[in-house]
């Protein structure tokens, strides 16, 4: 079992940056592939970007040079630093844990970018 809660989200302008936590608890986290999604209004959910237990990314074309993702085994916890924002990466970002049981989704949070 895994439960995951997000944080960070927020409303930023046009060319700024956001850095969203997904904090995880349970015994099978450090195995799990962690993940980022967004789902605009709508718009399908799609794949930001993930790691893999052992520190291989892989990104969207959208944000490739723009996002970072990373994680803190010691900390439980997944990061996504999100710079050089636009109006387009407006969404609910999801963080999710991929187990070759099942995954778990989080509930969610917002990023608004506006002027």
């Amino acid at each position: 079992q895994v439960q995951l809660v997000e944080s960070g989200g927020g409303l930023v302008q046009p060319g700024g940056s956001l850095r969203l936590s997904c904090v995880a608890s349970g015994s099978s986290w450090s195995i799990a592939t962690m993940g980022w999604y967004r789902q605009a209004p709508g718009k399908q959910r799609e794949l930001v970007a993930t790691i893999t237990s052992g520190g291989n990314t892989k990104y969207a074309d959208s944000v490739k040079g723009r996002f970072t993702i990373s994680r803190d085994n010691a900390k439980n916890t997944v990061y996504l630093q999100m710079n050089s924002l636009k109006p387009e990466d407006t969404a609910v970002y999801y963080c999710k844990a991929d187990l070759p049981w099942r995954d778990y989704w989080g509930q969610g949070t917002q990023v608004t970018v506006s002027s």
